[in-house]
């Protein structure tokens, strides 16, 4: 006879995983054995047959505040039911406003203007746009070149993988964007293996932006755009130094400075943007993912003053940036940035990240020694764990441990080749970081 447990399990698995195209995925490999999650709450998800799976990455780097927390739950149902859509163009609605003045007074110095997208994606592609319209603004339409950073990632728009660094992200789809150059990135393992935190070693990278500079020359230089941790291609923190040395090659040629900080934002660094932490303040500042606690799909640019002054002219009819998303300032997604904003504020999020880093550092580090591996990154609670690359298939021990983690170890982490990188939601508690260090380092094991 089948319980009532049983059934509910039965009617949430799907009886053909063949038509989703996943995206980022082994899909062959998913299919034969999939990973699938019913429901999620604080620190864990849960399967359809009851196991409670650890989340050591925060979702995709996203849930912040942790997995449906009430307060967010609660205003996300409550503005479904009172207003669902408002159009974004010509028209809005009063939480758009109330959030954009939330992030504002976050941002650092005088960024005081948000631009609302969708994704990280949208956001890179939105303030990439913004820098050449206002060169083009300025009399300066020479300005066209766009400078990323090799190992970089800025979601997959157009944009976003033309100034990107990954080669997979890249290869497959053309000449991408013209005019786009890139610095080096700023790892090297035999100068910065297992540091706590930002590396000493690497300031001194951000001076290639002066070689670019001296090759294509300023004048055709709009904007260099780097995130201050590289999360999606393996943890790589920016060394001391290095962001401010590059705020002040790029005012000295007057380029604007982009922090992608969709990873970085809201409390994975310990402050509400990475910006604060480094003492920086950039053009503009890219964001998602954490703004919403992953719960709504959102991003946005958070922009200087100047910047959002120089649009504001012509005839006040006029429309100044031909620009925007249908679903740019969703209610549903304001009334959940909101809740979220409310959460960190209360429960000190951004502060006890901080507090959290010298145990996180610590528990990281215990993994020194174990078999293969080659690395540990750590900046913020994130982590990167270097593994040696089998010799007849780069990128398959990573993918083993990654798929041990879900199905013997109920833990959830992302794999990035053979990086396994780790971010928890900020509300991780010490026991739960021992506990994810301890499920790491028995997966590690297993997969020697």
């Amino acid at each position: 006879m089948m319980t009532n447990s049983s059934a509910a399990a039965v009617q949430t698995i799907p009886n053909d995983l063949e038509p989703y195209w996943m995206p980022f995925t082994a899909n062959r490999a998913f299919k034969k054995a999939p990973r699938l999650v019913t429901r999620a709450k604080d620190m864990h998800y849960f399967t359809a047959d009851g196991r409670k799976v650890l989340d050591g990455s925060a979702g995709l780097w996203c849930t912040n505040a942790g997995h449906n927390r009430d307060p967010i739950v609660k205003a996300i149902q409550q503005q479904a039911a009172e207003l669902d859509y408002a159009s974004a163009f010509q028209f809005s609605h009063p939480k758009a406003f109330e959030l954009a003045s939330r992030i504002a007074a976050l941002a650092p110095g005088d960024l005081d203007h948000v631009f609302f997208a969708n994704s990280g994606s949208e956001a890179v592609d939105t303030a990439l746009k913004v820098a050449l319209a206002y060169f083009n603004i300025h009399g300066q339409g020479s300005r066209t070149r766009l400078i990323g950073r090799e190992r970089g990632y800025h979601g997959v728009g157009f944009g976003g993988i033309s100034v990107g660094g990954i080669v997979s992200n890249r290869k497959f789809f053309g000449a991408l964007l013209a005019g786009v150059d890139h610095l080096p990135n700023t790892y090297n393992r035999e100068q910065q293996a297992f540091s706590r935190g930002e590396p000493e070693w690497g300031a001194h990278l951000a001076d290639d932006l002066e070689r670019i500079v001296a090759l294509h020359d300023a004048s055709t230089i709009a904007a260099v755009i780097v995130e201050p941790m590289a999360g999606s291609t393996g943890v790589l923190a920016s060394p001391k130094g290095y962001l401010k040395r590059l705020r002040e090659i790029c005012d000295k040629y007057g380029i604007l400075l982009i922090f992608d900080e969709v990873i970085t934002g809201f409390g994975r660094l310990g402050y509400a943007f990475a910006a604060e932490r480094y003492g920086v303040i950039p053009d503009m500042i890219t964001f998602a993912k954490g703004v919403t606690s992953g719960s709504v799909p959102m991003g946005g640019v958070v922009v200087r003053k100047g910047l959002y002054d120089a649009f504001m002219q012509g005839p006040e009819h006029a429309i100044e940036f031909f620009h925007g998303y249908t679903y740019s300032a969703h209610p549903l997604a304001c009334a959940a940035g909101l809740a979220t904003l409310d959460l960190y504020r209360e429960e000190d999020l951004f502060a006890r990240a901080r507090k959290l880093e010298s145990k996180w550092y610590d528990a990281a580090l215990s993994l020194k020694g174990l078999p293969n591996v080659l690395d540990i990154r750590m900046v913020g609670l994130t982590c990167g764990i270097d593994l040696a690359s089998r010799p007849d298939a780069v990128g398959r021990r990573g993918f083993d441990a990654m798929t041990r983690a879900f199905h013997e170890q109920d833990m959830m982490m992302r794999s990035v080749g053979d990086t396994l990188a780790l971010s928890p939601p900020l509300i991780v508690t010490e026991a739960q970081i021992d506990e994810i260090f301890g499920k790491v380092a028995a997966i590690i094991r297993a997969v020697a």
